[in-house]
């Protein structure tokens, strides 16, 4: 399991950002990301659950960089988040995502949180695009 390194001023896991989510990725051997978030009241949609556009952003976040960590400079042309269960503020909540395929001019993904029972709560699909053009001066800082 190695940390991956952080991009300065995201929304999702940046440390130059005050109002980042706080997020923090590691690599898993066997390929893929994961992380482990606790949502606050900060991140609150109905009463004691986490808003779905917080889960939305950490699942893209998580495809984006799975694809980044595969070596790809790409942006999100498309998000399909299904909401199966409410995923409650308070918890460990575990967050994963990977590459699916790779195509010549596409990048597919898939993503995932799970409840401290396991169960899964959110999933996703993306597809990413390579835009070196538009994330040129983005990079995962090695710290």
């Amino acid at each position: 399991m190695e940390k991956l390194p952080e991009h300065g001023p995201c929304f999702v896991c940046g440390t130059q950002n005050p109002h980042s989510m706080g997020l923090t990725w590691y690599e898993r051997e066997e390929g893929g990301i994961f992380a482990e978030m606790i949502f606050s009241l900060a991140h609150q949609g109905p009463p004691g659950c986490v808003h779905g556009g917080a889960s939305a952003a950490v699942l893209d976040e998580a495809m984006g960089a799975a694809v980044w960590r595969a070596g790809f400079s790409v942006v999100a042309v498309n998000l399909e988040i299904n909401y199966h269960k409410p995923v409650p503020q308070g918890q460990v909540i575990i967050i994963e995502a990977r590459v699916g395929e790779i195509h010549p001019r596409k990048i597919l993904t898939t993503s995932e949180m799970r409840l401290p029972d396991g169960s899964v709560a959110v999933t996703g699909r993306g597809i990413y695009v390579e835009a070196p053009h538009l994330v040129k001066d983005i990079q995962f800082e090695d710290k």
